[in-house]
């Protein structure tokens, strides 16, 4: 196995738990937190417009963690400067 299939091989892997791992907790915060916002609404439903405004803006900044994580998984995959590295010093 060569350099450039062992980097392949990383980056792919990498990529994976990046994507993996990085969804899974802003997935079981945005669960946690629609159950908390269901429970204040049955309990105080003349504040639903405050709490549905604070739930929506806290799902936004949740969901922004999952956005990163699949960015730089991309990034990993896509433009990953270990492999630019390799393939110019296989050329030369």
């Amino acid at each position: 196995m060569d350099n450039l299939t062992l980097i392949a091989i990383c980056s792919i892997i990498t990529a994976g738990l990046t994507i993996g791992i990085g969804v899974l907790g802003p997935s079981l915060a945005e669960g946690t937190a629609i159950a908390n916002a269901l429970k204040a609404l049955a309990q105080q439903p003349d504040a639903s417009s405050t709490i549905t405004r604070t739930l929506f803006v806290g799902l936004a900044m949740i969901e922004s963690t999952a956005i990163y994580c699949f960015v730089v998984s991309m990034i990993v995959l896509f433009s990953n400067p270990f492999w630019n590295y390799f393939v110019d010093k296989i050329g030369n």
